[in-house]
């Protein structure tokens, strides 16, 4: 049986083409021994177990044993040629049968993207600043005046008096364009916070000095950027009957409030939200040391990236992209560019995440990080508790689906990897006020948490700009 022959016809950067040729004895020979198979356990009617004779099961299953053959020959070229010249494919090989005449030799073509080489990486050097704040007073009381904001309720107003700012005013209210009613615009036993900003603009001020019983109509014009866009930029006319005038009460910081959270007592429950502060400062930090981190990643490494790859990230979040447009939510730093404009920005961020994603997968590669099945189910844990009374679904999801399971295990180990570069490159220790901390953050934070969900909506598209996280590239490769 004569060996295939695999012969490289090109190379062009990551991408290499290959000529397979696998002879027609070998193809007849591997056909010869499946039918063997077949013929041991086909049962036919006038035969015994193992006798039907091999005519009859060429003219019936010689049609499916030939693909079959087919299919695992053309494996094991791709296979081969693959490891003979230490490739690691970047996306699944494209194979062509070009020749595979009946009794004839099997002919094909391969076309695979590998991975590209990184160089070791030199993590001295980056000139990384790890900031550090502690909550102050300030910060913990007012985490607990809008945790007694959360818990308050409210009563009526005895008093007859107009509304005014800070009250609540129950309405039904119906907004119209051109005297048809726009859907969803309409609302019974509605209570609106005047003041709160919550509602379209200039709605609530309309109601300051309204009385329980009094009805008004009014006109608004909704925001350009208001996310409906057959709305935006249009004027309506709204009809508001307000009902009871009530006013908000927030539970006393107390004692007692602290039981109905479940803490002993208010120093009991002042102490938790200092620690819950102080979680939420150091993911602060991180966030941004992390974002720097990746920068400085970006900056260093420039080496070639699979085509491939950077397609499906671009069209990822070009779909994103075109689904904000259709919504009128483009990112405002994207006004007035042409498609040309935005696609040629967008690939360069598609690149970039892929780059880094590819660096990151080789550090934990290089330095045997890996994803334990322990880390895996505390994640699976985490999840199914976001979905109470579903757990189990949740759970037998991931099990079954490894592409989900997969979406879980990114992250993970991005963080790892992550970790793992910080201690090598010993960031800078460097003490802050939490609100130097948020005022260097607040931006990128909101980046960040975009970054961080592939699939969010889009809102935070400037995120994928250069920041935050590398859009669970980290295992890819």
């Amino acid at each position: 049986m004569m060996p295939a022959q695999v012969t490289e016809t090109q190379v062009d950067g990551l991408k290499h083409e290959f000529r397979v040729v696998f002879p027609a004895d070998d193809i007849a020979d591997r056909v010869r021994k499946r039918l063997a198979e077949v013929q041991r356990t086909t049962r036919l009617p006038g035969f015994r177990p193992g006798k039907v004779p091999v005519d009859l099961l060429q003219r019936k299953y010689g049609a499916a044993v030939r693909a079959e053959v087919l299919e695992a020959v053309v494996g094991d070229g791709t296979q081969r040629a693959i490891s003979e010249r230490g490739l690691r494919p970047a996306t699944q090989p494209a194979v062509d049968i070009t020749a595979f005449p009946e009794g004839g030799d099997l002919e094909f073509t391969l076309s695979v993207e590998a991975l590209p080489e990184i160089e070791a990486v030199d993590f001295s050097g980056l000139d990384l600043v790890r900031l550090r704040a502690e909550p102050d007073e300030a910060m913990v009381e007012g985490a607990l005046a809008r945790l007694a904001r959360s818990r308050r309720t409210s009563e009526p107003v005895a008093e007859e008096r107009p509304a005014a700012e800070g009250d609540l005013v129950v309405v039904d209210f119906t907004g119209r364009i051109g005297g048809e009613e726009i859907p969803g615009a309409k609302g019974e036993r509605v209570e609106v916070e005047l003041g709160s900003k919550w509602f379209l603009p200039g709605f609530e001020e309309h109601l300051v000095g309204a009385k329980a019983g009094e009805t008004r109509t009014f006109t608004l014009t909704f925001p350009d950027s208001y996310p409906g866009k057959d709305l935006a930029g249009k004027e309506a006319e709204f009809t508001v009957t307000a009902h009871e005038l009530r006013r908000p009460v927030v539970p006393a910081l107390d004692d007692a409030f602290a039981k109905s959270l479940g803490t002993e007592n208010l120093a009991a429950l002042r102490t938790a939200v200092r620690e819950q502060s102080q979680r939420e400062l150091d993911a602060y930090a991180r966030l941004k040391l992390k974002r720097e981190l990746l920068d400085r990643l970006a900056e260093r490494h420039h080496f070639p990236v699979p085509e491939g790859m950077v397609n499906g990230e671009f069209e990822a979040i070009w779909k994103r992209v075109e689904e904000d447009l259709k919504r009128g939510q483009l990112d405002p730093s994207d006004a007035g560019k042409d498609e040309d404009e935005l696609k040629a920005e967008y690939r360069g961020i598609a690149e970039r995440r892929v780059r880094l994603g590819l660096l990151l997968s080789e550090v934990g590669r290089s330095n045997n990080i890996t994803v334990t099945q322990e880390e895996l189910n505390r994640q699976i844990r985490n999840e199914a508790l976001r979905f109470p009374g579903q757990e189990r679904r949740v759970v037998e999801y991931y099990q079954k689906d490894p592409q989900a399971l997969a979406s879980l295990r990114a992250p993970i180990f991005e963080d790892k990897v992550i970790d793992f570069i910080l201690e090598m490159a010993a960031p800078v220790e460097r003490s802050v006020t939490p609100g130097e901390l948020m005022a260097e953050s607040a931006a990128e934070a909101a980046e960040g948490e975009a970054e961080a969900k592939p699939a969010a909506k889009g809102g935070g598209r400037k995120a994928a700009k250069g920041k935050g996280r590398t859009d669970e590239d980290g295992e890819g490769g």
